[in-house]
């Protein structure tokens, strides 16, 4: 979609999709989400190279189809924009992400997939842990019956106090 977009749409020129509904407009975004820290460009290469590390460390303990795919979109999507940082002008590790999608009428910033793909596995990295889901496919309250089963045993398990 980035290559598609550097090779075949103006700059910073509105082509409308859909009307003012969905637009494409190519800009080459320096900082974060609506180009917050634009100078420090470096500091998000490095914190994009230590989630891609945390999510591969991570996934060695996916057992959960679910987890597997929601970490699959958020490390598709760091990667995505990574890559940039890491080859796009104006040099390594302070590289411009290509950015492409503009909705207008919803919010005025321009984002590309790996925006989406982010934005969409933190969401669902966030509601997976609200909801229990452990990265082995197990539940929380699963392992908390486990305990309170455990500690019940253990209890009626002691010996009587001699004396009474």
């Amino acid at each position: 979609m980035k290559h598609l977009t550097i090779e075949n749409l103006p700059k910073h020129e509105a082509v409308p999709v859909l009307g003012e509904f969905l637009q494409l407009y190519y800009v080459r975004n320096s900082g974060a989400a609506f180009s917050i820290g634009s100078s420090m460009t470096w500091i998000f290469t490095i914190a994009m190279a230590v989630v891609v590390g945390i999510v591969v460390w991570k996934t060695l303990e996916v057992r959960s189809r679910l987890w597997a795919t929601v970490l699959g979109l958020l490390l598709g999507g760091v990667l995505g924009n990574l890559t940039d940082r890491l080859l796009r002008e104006p040099g390594f590790a302070v590289g411009h992400v290509v950015d492409m999608i503009s909705m207008p009428w919803m919010m005025p910033a321009i984002f590309n997939v790996a925006d989406i793909f982010i934005v969409s596995g933190m969401i669902s990295v966030a509601l997976l842990v609200v909801f229990g889901l452990r990265l082995d496919g197990t539940r929380e309250r699963d392992h908390a019956q486990s305990a309170d089963d455990a500690t019940a045993d253990g209890a009626e398990d002691a010996p009587a106090s001699a004396g009474i």
